[in-house]
């Protein structure tokens, strides 16, 4: 028989739990964050319920030099991206390990100008960007369990992996600087760590970001890229069980571009810092706010990016 002394702990203790999966994170945006090796995302390997579902919606806003595709090189770059992001996902029971399917759909509006070797460049446009589906699985330390399950679950040391993939139908013009899609698939294989420490949790992850050939960049050109080499860390403080806050930070390096056979002095170094705030409103309902800017920038995209969402979770018995 259900023990209904201990409803109130399952109930705040897993709203606290599913506030950590972070899928509203600033990688969900239609910008450069887009591109997995510039996302900061919190707690992407926490445990979650096996068949709870989460329906998120965000707005986002980023200026300075950002592109849909950071490989290409800007000088003097003022654009301005803002627009809705609207995300699924689904806790999974993957051989008896927790796992997660999330698929994000962007839309986007961009505006602004820049420069391309020497070349002023500017435009307005609306549409769709491209859209992402990620699979994770978590290896170790956190088993797939039910609602009731969870409520004893406590967190020590994870380690997981995850496989996200995005299909180039967002938006494109092959004649334009500024598109909301990149014309190329991109597929991001990564691991990661989490360690939980009292009311804190260290995360560490690492990844690389391949991508196929634009065969139509800039009036017909192809354009090949070397894959981008990421890193990311982030400390996160438990205030409540319904409200907490993450300091995060990622490097990537790599990405220098081929066009037409012609090497392009684009490697990309740079660095990233934000922070993220989470509240849960009650069980079914929590709101987040999000912030990012370049530090070092040496090649590719420096812009600052904020962002605010909603999210809504149902299922597994909730």
């Amino acid at each position: 028989m259900r023990d209904h002394s201990k409803q109130p702990h399952l109930t705040w203790r897993y709203t606290h739990f599913l506030l950590w999966i972070g899928v509203l994170s600033i990688l969900f945006g239609f910008s450069a964050e887009g591109v997995r090796a510039q996302a900061l995302e919190p707690r992407a390997y926490s445990n979650i319920p096996v068949g709870m579902n989460f329906l998120i919606a965000s707005y986002v806003h980023s200026e300075g030099g950002v592109l849909s595709d950071p490989s290409i090189s800007l000088e003097n770059a003022s654009i301005e991206v803002h627009g809705p992001v609207l995300v699924y996902a689904r806790g999974l029971d993957l051989w008896g390990k927790s796992g997660k399917f999330d698929m994000v759909l962007p839309y986007a509006c961009a505006s602004g100008s820049a420069e391309l070797e020497g070349q002023p460049r500017s435009r307005d446009i609306c549409g769709m960007a491209d859209p992402s589906l990620r699979l994770s699985v978590n290896l170790s330390g956190a088993p797939a369990l039910s609602l009731k399950e969870f409520a004893s679950y406590q967190q020590n040391f994870i380690v997981g992996v995850s496989l996200q993939v995005a299909p180039p139908i967002g938006q494109y013009d092959s004649d334009k600087l500024l598109n909301l899609g990149t014309n190329r698939w991109y597929i991001n294989p990564e691991i990661g760590i989490s360690q939980a420490v009292g009311p804190m949790t260290l995360e560490l992850s690492t990844g690389v970001t391949f991508y196929t050939d634009n065969d139509d960049f800039l009036g017909g050109q192809k354009k090949e890229q070397d894959p981008i080499y990421s890193a990311q860390g982030h400390l996160t403080y438990n205030f409540s069980h319904t409200v907490w806050g993450a300091l995060d930070g990622t490097y990537y390096t790599g990405g220098a571009t081929t066009v037409d056979g012609v090497k392009s002095e684009d490697l990309q170094e740079n660095t990233r810092f934000g922070a993220t705030f989470a509240v849960s409103v009650n069980r079914f309902h929590s709101i987040k706010l999000y912030g990012s800017s370049g530090v070092a920038t040496r090649t590719g995209s420096d812009f600052d990016t904020v962002g605010l969402g909603w999210q809504y979770r149902w299922g597994a018995g909730l």
